[in-house]
């Protein structure tokens, strides 16, 4: 035979990768590719066909608002419910997600407001359903606008039939989730103190705020005992507030049973108002020291004063009989039944008459009523004086003490009406005699339309100080609530609302607490520290407030009579229905509505009421629309996933809604994630100019970078995200990627033949229980939702085990066997195995990328998303293999940490160059290399295995114990085509430098015409 050695070029004769799977991956290039791609393929209802018949699995979207671009938050939560959804289609679920928009409410309608103002247009003066029109305009351009950033994230949903809550059918169900509350009395018109935004006109929820900083003037004020034992006759008792503004609206004073009390005399004084020597001031004995203090007095303590007789004492306002110029002739103070518009040029009474509290004839003094002392649980000694100034006009606490207290205090005689002291522009009303429109110059204000303090503080300090009723004042910076929208303060003010009860008997024994609480209990919770907070909130809260007073939004549909009582007629309902669902919620609100919903009970003396939904109503409704309506989901969700903070929002809400209408929660399982903060640690913001936009990340990395960091990342907690945490992301996926690369470029080899288990190598067999294992571990986290663990595990197995391990030692075997060898045939069906498990488990997080892969290695497939994770069978599983090999590993450590050493000291350039020693004490390890060879696991061209312990000198890892290698050179000649250093090169004449298993591939290749 001739010689043809010096004919060959023995690169083209290897097997080595071929791919035009690319290096550089190109996301921003290749991403909205491959969207378009998905788009013109319609992938969305291939996968729903695809699916058809399968159980369903159902995660229930929480409706973003329309109103901007989506921010990194967005990006978080999108990508986290696309995980779950893909994750779940791959494992033989029908697995639709339905996205959805919060079209209602104020950060719609504030973005028009906005607008308005701008172009100094007044709200008030624009038909109330053209500024309706411009909020469903606006809200309908961002749901375009979003829909483009979520599909560019990758995600993967029914964007071409979304759910909207401002969708006509949408409305017309949230109006009968409503009318079921109304008719079954749940839905009732109260006057309590809620959040009320100054600036924006409205009353909040809890989930509308958000606590910032804020600077309070803070008064220490005093209150003469009128009734009680007679030496307290002439005392005071002193209360401590951060909101003197609330003091008119003052009806009693609460102190705690728990408490020790004393009777306090001044002794000196040094201030310029306040107390003087002699008086007697009742405190707390654990604050009376520091409040003396703040008043720079000199004190002694008289007695303890009793829990029995303080419930006995009787108080005078601190502005009792102020000013006197509404005693003498000045300007009335009649009292007003809501909201008076202070400062609005309202009518002026007339003047009262002389004649005051006790003295017969004419109106009361003002100011002129008995404050009482009574018990309440929220007063403590942490703070303050020990007794609670107790305003239920303008504070939860103090309206629920006074309320308990209710029939108490009418039994004694005392008035239990609850004032209106501040309107909804945060002007004092009639109701606040001196300070409201009867004050010269007009009402003074709490808060302006800018969401700056007004003079009501500065006003109501001057007052008491004229009425010598000033113990001591000062100012404290503490955390306060603001509108979220607004950023501005809100207040505290009591308003008639519409609520829905919490505590009252549904008829079957529970309550909506009742029934919240039951099914807190039986719902599962990701983290599970999640249910306990909710639970938390849900023992706390008040009565739910409904009613807001906005234009844009589903109206609070009903009839009420004057004392506010519902009227419940089907047929008035269903015509609300009817014409909900035909025109929208417009409908309440044009020409000649009252009349054609009462039909012939309009001569009735029913009011329409014009107050709108708290959009949290609409969107704890969307399961009503969403899960109920639609034939391609179910009710109730297997999934809601929203941020931390939506315990006390659309959890809260979609809980309360669900179990009022239904009896139990719309969803079985609550996962939470956290926010994503600066890498610093720090809250992300435009001032301090640390924020990451998921635009700009797919813009220069891609939004599979954006997808590996939530993968990777711990979203249970604050995640941190910056220009490192990208970097990291970036490196991580490119080794991914280059892995993903090789296999494809050694598949391009794959003729399909394939290899028992049973007649492979162990190597090979190694791998597949290693795939075995990772099999049990992916799907249990995709069911756990734990992608950390699983996107980890994944990046660990392809790196550590695939990249540096097993495809190391294989590349020899893959590039240089010949075609019949029966090891690269094992390891071409292993990298097969390896790349369709891999692939599809990647999917749900690398949508783009795996695509691009299964594309590459699949020419004729439509989609990997259309896929289903491979069937790993449990009989790769080999624990007694995996557990020998982990042995061999330890060895191979050490050979490969002496050949770095030699590699580092330029004594070798490649391991090939090398067959070391190995010394191997440990009888263990030396059992596991038993028939192994080292020589291939270490990549050398040999390798000399000794029992016995290693002589001095040679290299060892202190944490593998009874190993040592001792470094020589390979002997023997280079093979021209493996570079392996052999001692039977040039053993076929026909291929004299070669060594003979390269020389037998070549002539198999010969044979084969494919040389």
């Amino acid at each position: 035979m001739t010689d043809t050695s010096d004919k060959l070029d023995y690169s083209k004769t290897l097997f080595l990768p071929k791919t035009d799977f690319p290096m550089r991956a190109g996301l921003p290039q290749k991403e909205p590719e491959l969207v378009a791609r998905w788009q013109e393929m319609q992938l969305y209802k291939k996968l729903r066909a695809e699916a058809a018949g399968r159980p369903r699995f159902v995660l229930h979207d929480g409706p973003p608002y329309a109103n901007g671009n989506i921010h990194i938050g967005h990006a978080l939560n999108k990508i986290l419910k696309d995980m779950i959804t893909r994750s779940f289609q791959m494992r033989g679920y029908d697995s639709n997600y339905v996205p959805g928009w919060d079209c209602h409410g104020l950060p719609i309608e504030w973005k028009i407001e906005e607008q308005y103002r701008a172009k100094g247009k007044n709200k008030d003066e624009v038909p109330v359903n053209e500024f309706r029109r411009e909020c469903r305009d606006f809200a309908q351009h961002w749901i375009e606008v979003q829909t483009e950033e979520f599909k560019r994230l990758g995600i993967e949903g029914d964007f071409e039939q979304p759910y909207t809550t401002m969708n006509f059918h949408a409305e017309a169900r949230i109006a009968g989730e409503l009318l079921k509350f109304a008719m079954s009395d749940q839905l009732y018109r109260g006057s309590k103190p809620v959040m009320w935004s100054v600036v924006e006109r409205t009353a909040l929820a809890e989930a509308e705020v958000e606590y910032h900083d804020y600077e309070s003037d803070t008064v220490w004020v005093k209150f003469p005992v009128t009734e009680g034992p007679a030496d307290l006759h002439g005392a005071f008792v002193v209360i401590w507030t951060t909101t003197p503004w609330t003091i008119p609206g003052n009806r009693a004073v609460s102190f705690s049973p728990r408490i020790a009390y004393g009777l306090y005399e001044v002794t000196a004084a040094e201030n310029d108002f306040g107390p003087r020597a002699g008086e007697k001031l009742i405190f707390a004995d654990a604050l009376a020291e520091e409040s003396f203090a703040k008043a720079k007095l000199e004190y002694k303590r008289l007695r303890a004063v009793s829990a029995d007789e303080l419930a006995s004492i009787t108080l005078a306002h601190p502005l009792a009989g102020w000013p006197t110029s509404l005693l003498w002739g000045g300007r009335g103070a009649e009292r007003s039944d809501g909201d008076a518009g202070g400062g609005s040029g309202a009518d002026v009474p007339p003047p009262l008459t002389p004649p005051h509290k006790g003295e017969g004839g004419g109106d009361p003094a003002p100011y002129a009523f008995d404050v009482p002392l009574i018990a309440g649980e929220h007063v403590t000694d942490d703070a303050g004086t020990g007794f609670v100034h107790t305003a239920p006009g303008h504070g939860r606490e103090d309206f629920d003490a006074w309320m308990d207290a209710g029939k108490d205090l009418r039994a004694r005689g005392i008035d239990t009406a609850i004032p209106f002291t501040v309107d909804d522009a945060g002007f004092f009303t009639r109701d606040a005699p001196g300070l409201g429109p009867d004050r010269e110059g007009g009402a003074a204000r709490v808060i302006d339309d800018n969401g700056k303090k007004g003079d009501a503080n500065k006003a109501v300090i001057e007052a008491l100080i004229e009425k010598d009723m000033l113990f001591a004042r000062g100012r404290l910076k503490h955390s306060y609530p603001h509108s979220w929208r607004s950023k501005k303060p809100v207040i505290f003010r009591n308003t008639p609302q519409w609520f829905v009860h919490m505590d009252k008997d549904l008829g079957d024994a529970t309550t909506l607490r009742s029934r919240a609480l039951n099914a807190i209990d039986a719902s599962r919770f990701v983290p599970a520290a999640g249910q306990t907070r909710l639970r938390s909130m849900i023992e706390e809260r008040p009565d739910w407030v409904l009613s807001r007073q906005r234009a844009w939004g589903v109206p609070i549909c009903v009839f009420a009579a004057e004392d506010g009582t519902v009227l419940k007629d089907e047929a008035v309902n269903a015509r609300i229905l009817e014409a909900f669902e035909n025109e929208g919620a417009d409908a309440w609100f044009a020409d000649g509505a009252r009349e054609r919903f009462l039909g012939a009970r309009a001569g009735e003396p029913w009011t329409m009421v014009t107050d709108i939904l708290d959009v949290w109503f609409d969107s704890g409704s969307t399961h009503t629309f969403t899960l109920e309506d639609r034939p391609d989901l179910k009710w109730p969700a297997d999934v809601y996933l929203e941020g931390s903070d939506q315990h006390r929002g659309w959890f809260h809400s979609s809980l309360l809604e669900s179990c009022g209408t239904r009896g139990r929660a719309p969803y079985d399982t609550v996962i939470t994630h956290g926010f994503t903060m600066a890498e610093d640690g720090r809250k992300m913001s435009k001032s301090l100019g640390n924020q990451v936009f998921p635009q700009d990340v797919m813009a220069k990395s891609g939004a599979d970078i954006l997808r590996l960091w939530v993968s990777t990342t711990d979203y249970w907690e604050d995640q941190r995200l910056g220009k490192n945490v990208i970097q990291t992301n970036v490196d991580a996926y490119r080794k991914l990627r280059n892995t993903i690369r090789w296999m494809l470029g050694t598949l391009a080899h794959d003729d399909g033949a394939e290899v028992a288990q049973a007649d492979m190598p162990e190597l090979e067999r190694l791998m597949l229980h290693r795939l075995a294992e990772l099999d049990g571990l992916v799907r249990t986290g995709y069911d756990n939702f734990d992608f950390k663990r699983i996107a980890r595990a994944l990046v660990d197995f392809m790196v550590v085990d695939l990249s540096a391990f097993y495809f190391d030692i294989r590349k020899d075997a893959l590039y240089c066997d010949a075609p019949s060898s029966v090891r690269r045939k094992a390891a071409i069906v292993v990298v097969r195995r390896l790349f369709d498990a891999v692939v599809k488990w990647l999917a749900p997080m690398l949508p783009f990328t795996m695509e691009e892969a299964w594309l590459e290695r699949h020419k004729d497939a439509v989609s990997v998303h259309l896929e289903q994770f491979s069937d790993i069978p449990a009989d790769w599983r080999d624990d007694a293999l995996a557990a020998k090999w982990r042995k061999i590993r330890q060895v191979r450590r050490v050979v490969t940490g002496a050949l770095e050493l030699e590699r580092a000291r330029k004594t070798i350039g490649s391991s090939l160059e090398a067959a070391p020693v190995v010394h191997v004490a440990d009888a263990e390890l030396l059992a596991a290399l038993d028939g192994v060879d080292v020589a291939e696991i270490a990549i050398t061209s040999g390798a000399e295995l000794v029992a016995g312990a290693a002589p001095d000198g040679a290299f060892g890892l202190e944490e593998v114990d009874g190993v040592g290698v001792v470094f020589a050179r390979a002997a023997g000649t280079k093979c021209a085509r493996s570079w392996r250093f052999t001692d039977d090169v040039g053993s076929d004449p026909d291929f004299p430098d070669v060594s003979a298993r390269d020389a037998a591939a070549l002539r198999e290749l010969q044979a084969a015409g494919r040389l």
